[in-house]
């Protein structure tokens, strides 16, 4: 099929998804569109629960394996919508609708992508698309949850909102529970150990910390305190003050390096709620990353989360559309958005897996 024509079947499909209600772990009629582009194209393909997977015609278990993922669950819409977050339509370029940009965008060029390639020979790499659930809330169904099942991977291009530029390193995430004790009373007495009192010197800690090491693509690692809560009564002083830290990592620490290093150095009790979301990169030399930078693209650090967190090969966050309207009121990506990005993941796999 025509590139040009394989995009239209793209867009159609986004407009489908977008129809659609696909909140994480309530995907299954997404699943069952993403399922009918394959059976359209004659592609063999698995499901598990809620996420579709695929391998290219000519697969051979004695090549590395490139993985091309995204996501076809949803968060809901928030209450700032204007439109209808299902009814996909086109407005002044823009594609509305709930998912149009994160991912559906991202999604549906790399599905055009892979079945432009599905029947290729004499590629370098085994391309493996997976279209996966419940990626919004980083569940057990998700990538993660299926990796025990796939071929091994060896690289993965992870689509996402980057504006196709590459995001070759991506923060880890660590959320800490905080407690800073005292000595409960009554708020008529005097009490030099007022947990509240000693929280000050708490919040002053976080907010000063500096982690020494400092990564060219992702920067420092960011610590920020956002949920505190204390009390129940106005005349009583708590027993305790509760916070909320959450840590974006850098790739130059493991999550259970900063772990370590908090729990060691913080002046207040911290427990962590989990280390998996580490941090994600893939390094400037890839013949991966040369190809789209031979085609002019940008390479840069990303701050935000994605299913890269599952994958302990390097990769490539990248795909068509805005971070900044993820998640947003009215979300929309650009169609031109859409044809770019599906002529780049193409011409970016022409110079790597073609070679």
């Amino acid at each position: 099929m025509e590139q040009a024509a394989l995009t239209q079947k793209a867009i159609d499909l986004l407009k489908e998804l977008i129809s659609i209600q696909s909140f994480s772990s309530e995907e299954d009629k997404t699943a069952d569109a993403i399922e009918n582009w394959f059976k359209s194209f004659d592609i063999p393909f698995k499901r598990h629960i809620n996420n579709v997977y695929a391998v290219n015609k000519y697969f051979d278990e004695s090549k590395p394996t490139l993985l091309l993922n995204s996501h076809h669950d949803t968060v809901k819409p928030n209450s700032a919508y204007t439109r209808d977050p299902f009814n996909p339509h086109i407005e002044d370029g823009k594609l509305y609708g709930l998912g149009s940009n994160d991912a559906g965008g991202p999604l549906v060029s790399l599905i055009a992508t892979f079945t432009h390639f599905y029947a290729e020979e004499n590629l370098n790499h085994n391309i493996l698309m997976v279209a996966s659930m419940e990626e919004e809330t980083a569940g057990p169904n998700s990538l993660r949850g299926l990796l025990e099942i796939l071929p091994k991977i060896d690289v993965a291009i992870v689509g996402e909102p980057t504006l196709l530029d590459l995001a070759i390193a991506e923060k880890g995430l660590i959320v800490f529970d905080a407690v800073i004790k005292g000595t409960p009373s009554h708020a008529a007495h005097p009490n030099d150990d007022n947990s509240i009192y000693n929280t000050i010197e708490v919040l002053e800690w976080f907010k000063n910390y500096k982690f020494d090491k400092v990564s060219e693509a992702l920067g420092e690692v960011k610590m920020t305190v956002t949920q505190i809560n204390a009390g129940t009564q106005h005349n009583v002083v708590p027993a305790k003050v509760e916070l909320v830290i959450d840590v974006r990592v850098n790739d130059k620490y493991t999550n259970a390096e900063i772990a370590e290093l908090l729990k060691k150095e913080a002046p207040c009790e911290l427990k962590e709620r989990s280390l998996r979301l580490n941090s994600s990169a893939i390094s400037k030399d890839h013949p991966l990353i040369k190809s789209g930078i031979a085609l002019g693209r940008k390479t840069y650090g990303s701050p935000t989360l994605s299913d890269q967190a599952a994958l302990s090969c390097q990769s490539l966050k990248l795909g068509p559309g805005d971070s900044t309207r993820s998640h947003s009121a009215d979300e929309y990506i650009y169609v031109k958005e859409i044809e770019d990005g599906i002529d780049l993941y193409i011409k970016i796999l022409d110079g790597f897996i073609k070679k």
